[in-house]
């Protein structure tokens, strides 16, 4: 949506999206309780934050503190501010007489955490934030939830009765609903099993170097789950961390089967995907295929392919399965995307936001993507080319997870979704949105939007250069999500 020009240098946005350093899981005199199956330990990323950034360790959980109002997007001297994005036209959303198809229908709002992960499982909606608390949503009314011990919830997969949920502290929990009572949840399991932390450790083969000088037990995450994936069909389930790795997990017995040193940053994304592959996303700038083979009785992951490879870092994944699309968000605000034929290649790149793509969603032929701007764009893909159907304004902050469900009054004429968006602004918005392909006389006034934004912008970037990764950051380790 706007010209091609040389794409910003890889964003370092640690102190919005970092969670709190001070965050460490509580002790319970449950001896059932497996939260203390190993020390309590502080991300080493948040313990190497820079001065600046949001963490106050006498008081981290003051509302000036916030990530969001420390953010470098929310300030006056933001070097965003400067950049020509601010000063083009804006993107105007369409209103209810050129988009009668797509539109806010409600607002979740419980002011207690900055919304970090969603998932939809039937009439149910889980939210998980920075706070200990998960909450379960029904018909937009608050249903149930429970509480986990570790604080930030950064993701939330639903593998049939189970729940796992990826935290801070390098671990996923295993959830379960009550059979006696739908609104209770207990906790079943911890990854990696306390037993077979213990086996492992009694073998020095099983350590391996995560950092100079420190060594730890391979089976287990070592710093903060950012991703969590699952291949329904196989039973597995894929975590990616900001240790650098994906680990693969075997959801009948929670066994981890391999751990693979996957990226040389922090993995943000990581997406099961068809055939057999699986693609990661790091802050490293690269997006990597590994592809699932039978070895002996069991399988294994092999590398396949780097998709892409670019200075900004990679911040969301998505797959369209039946049309073998991949798609991919950097902190550059670009959305490039790869169509399977004989091979994967590089079809396109869909450009909506200003700022970071944050999370991508996809349905039928819509693709979803929130963006650190507060918008999220809706596409369509129609005989391999994507039109913008709709930019949804109603988040004060940055949209920083997306859900989709099909509407329960959707037809085969009038195929309908409901997209859930988490945002930094502590609430989760409900949108219905029809896949339908615009008119061109509908869709006119929002083209000729586009059209007005895409030339100011390139008059901007021939006279002014944009601001170099310098701008944002010297730590390298800011650009984990």
């Amino acid at each position: 949506m706007f010209t091609e020009t040389n794409s910003i240098g890889r964003s370092k946005f640690g102190s919005l999206l970092h969670s709190d350093p001070m965050i460490s899981s509580t002790r319970n005199n449950n001896n059932n309780n497996e939260e203390e199956e190993f020390c309590v330990r502080n991300s080493s990323v948040s313990a190497t934050s820079p001065a600046g950034s949001y963490e106050d360790r006498n008081h981290h959980l003051r509302a000036d503190s916030s990530p969001y109002n420390m953010s470098p997007w929310n300030q006056p001297s933001s070097p965003f501010s400067k950049s020509p994005w601010s000063r083009t036209t804006p993107v105007t959303p369409l209103n209810d007489q050129d988009s009668p198809n797509h539109g806010l229908i409600g607002s979740l709002l419980r002011e207690e955490g900055h919304i970090y992960s969603l998932a939809a499982t039937g009439d149910l909606l889980y939210t998980g934030s920075d706070s200990k608390n998960i909450r379960i949503w029904k018909n937009q009314q608050e249903f149930s939830g429970f509480k986990s011990n570790s604080g930030l919830v950064k993701a939330i997969v639903i593998a049939g009765e189970k729940i796992f949920t990826g935290h801070q502290d390098g671990k996923i929990r295993v959830w379960k609903v009550s059979a006696k009572n739908p609104k209770i949840h207990k906790r079943v399991g911890t990854l990696p099993k306390l037993k077979d932390f213990i086996k492992s450790s009694m073998n020095p083969s099983n350590y391996v170097e995560v950092r100079r000088h420190r060594n730890a037990i391979w089976i287990k995450h070592f710093d903060a789950i950012s991703c969590l994936s699952l291949n329904e069909d196989q039973g597995l389930l894929y975590s990616g961390s900001w240790d650098k790795t994906l680990k693969v997990w075997r959801v009948s017995d929670f066994k981890c089967l391999e751990s693979i040193n996957a990226h040389d940053d922090a993995v943000n994304s990581v997406v099961a995907g068809f055939d057999g592959m699986v693609f990661t996303g790091s802050a490293d700038g690269t997006v990597k295929v590994w592809r699932r083979e039978l070895q002996g009785k069991g399988t294994k992951h092999f590398f396949l392919q780097t998709l892409l490879k670019q200075e900004s870092a990679i911040t969301a994944l998505a797959v369209n399965e039946a049309s073998s699309v991949v798609y991919c968000g950097s902190s550059d605000g670009v959305v490039n995307f790869w169509e399977r034929e004989k091979q994967l290649t590089e079809s396109g790149v869909l450009r909506g936001h200003k700022l970071a793509v944050l999370c991508l969603a996809t349905a039928g032929n819509l693709v979803i993507s929130g963006s650190a701007d507060k918008t999220i764009c809706v596409w369509i893909r129609e005989n391999g080319i994507h039109t913008c159907l709709s930019i949804l304004n109603g988040h004060s902050g940055p949209v920083k997870c997306l859900t989709v469900a099909k509407d329960t009054e959707s037809t085969a004429n009038d195929q309908q979704w409901i997209v859930y968006s988490g945002s930094l602004d502590k609430s989760v918005k409900v949108w219905r949105i029809l896949e339908a392909a615009p008119e061109l006389g509908q869709n006119y006034h929002h083209q000729q939007l586009l059209q007005q934004e895409q030339q100011m912008y390139g008059a901007f970037s021939s006279s002014e250069s944009m601001p170099s990764s310098h701008s944002f950051s010297s730590s390298s380790h800011n650009a984990r999500y």
